[in-house]
């Protein structure tokens, strides 16, 4: 399966782009941050305030700003799939095997089920319901601390991504 989806990255031709344009590398990264910037200026945002952090602002007025931090989310989409299909050392498979890497993602999936918890069982609406004074209910602080706990944990994961051995050595693997 690795084999698979390493040999339809390389189809891509960007690891030869990559490898021959010096400045993409450095592009995606300062675009990767902004990008996560965007997810948790905005997500990060709302978190907190169900937490209870800010209270005098209403929870519906800072989810107006949730869609900058999609738009974040999708530029870390776009640029992390040119860094793995692009890798012009190791190629994908570098990073389709690397341990940091494989929790960023699984991470990700979780925060996105976290964020069709929150929205199809009725959490956003009953948070936005929320007085600007008041508190969140316990489901929407729930769902506020675990979507910090996991875009928390991508970041540290995908600083990890580039010592891989390291974190392998330290957890005795």
């Amino acid at each position: 399966m690795m084999d698979t989806i390493s040999n339809l990255m390389l189809k891509t031709g960007l690891d030869n782009y990559v490898a021959t344009h010096d400045w993409v590398w450095p592009v995606c990264e300062i675009l990767h941050f902004f990008g996560m910037f965007a997810i948790i200026g905005t997500v990060g945002l709302v978190d907190v305030r169900m937490l209870g952090v800010g209270k005098g602002i209403p929870i519906a007025s800072l989810e107006r700003f949730v869609p900058i931090g999609v738009v974040g989310l999708a530029l870390n989409m776009i640029t992390g799939f040119i860094f793995v299909a692009g890798n012009p050392v190791g190629g994908p498979k570098e990073y389709l095997g690397n341990l940091a890497f494989l929790i960023k993602m699984s991470l990700i999936l979780v925060a996105g089920v976290n964020l069709l918890v929150f929205y199809v069982f009725g959490i956003a609406r009953a948070a936005n319901a929320t007085a600007p004074d008041g508190s969140a209910p316990l489901s929407a602080k729930l769902v506020g601390a675990l979507s910090l706990l996991l875009w928390f944990g991508v970041i540290y994961f995908g600083r990890f991504i580039m010592y891989n051995d390291t974190l392998l050595n330290a957890w005795g693997l």
